[in-house]
């Protein structure tokens, strides 16, 4: 399971990324209308976070679908961040609360993290009267596959084509076919070596950007964290105005 090609392999791949969905919600009406992978979602306040791929249905529903080999990147509180943070921006200004969008939070993860030996495991608030739990329906769902699961049923089949390495092997033709182009395609081996330079490079850059807003809002002078962080003038007076607009909205 690698997580950088399938985030290369889904970037805007809206077919790709409604199958895999639909797959795992057990839903063949969810309709994707964009997708994007290494999406931002500042936090002025805090930790921001960069979503692996971030899509929005047709209906305004938003996913995170979160590819983790490593258990300690799909931990509990993590997930409970996710969508704290995809929930932060759902809602403008004088909307009512009932106008927000349902999220889900996906990890695939290469091991089984919750240790049942299900295929996957969805997570909803409940409250609890007279010691029976009831839905709490507040339109928030976590949603862990377990990328060690083998079956033949459609949560198996999917996995299995997360973990293949031949395209010829995969049950998906469309993601197969997305799989065949950047790993025997002359083109799309270039276009796959390029999208992984651009996502190191994007990585350091947003690890300069975290560190820049962090010393200007400790009111360092802008010469200063240009200096120390080596981003430009022109990035830096950006990043200076976009914490201005956050503070003033």
């Amino acid at each position: 399971m690698d997580d950088d090609f399938m985030k290369v392999c889904l970037n805007g791949n809206i077919k790709g990324t409604e199958f895999i969905i639909r797959t795992i919600l057990g839903d063949s009406n969810i309709r994707v209308k964009s997708v994007s992978t290494q999406d931002e979602i500042k936090n002025l306040f805090g930790h921001s976070v960069i979503l692996d791929i971030h899509a929005v249905g047709s209906d305004g529903v938003e996913f995170d679908v979160e590819i983790q080999r490593a258990d300690r990147g799909a931990v509990a509180r993590r997930a409970r961040y996710h969508s704290s943070l995809l929930d932060s921006r759902l809602l403008k200004a004088g909307e009512e609360y009932d106008s927000l969008k349902d999220t889900y939070v996906i990890f695939i993860t290469e091991h089984d993290v919750l240790k049942e030996g299900k295929a996957l495991y969805r997570i909803d608030r409940h409250y609890m009267v007279d010691g029976v739990m009831k839905p709490f329906n507040d339109g928030s769902h976590i949603i862990y596959v377990n990328g060690e699961y083998r079956g033949e049923d459609e949560i198996g089949k999917l996995i299995h084509d997360f973990s293949c390495t031949d395209p010829d092997e995969m049950y998906n033709e469309d993601l197969a076919e997305r799989a065949r182009y950047f790993k025997e395609d002359e083109e799309g081996v270039k276009s796959m070596c390029k999208m992984l330079e651009d996502m190191c490079r994007e990585a350091s850059l947003e690890t300069a950007r975290e560190t820049a807003e962090k010393m200007l809002q400790d009111g360092m002078p802008l010469d200063k964290v240009s200096r120390y962080t080596k981003l430009t003038m022109e990035e830096i007076k950006k990043i200076e105005n976009e914490i201005r607009q956050l503070i003033e909205t």
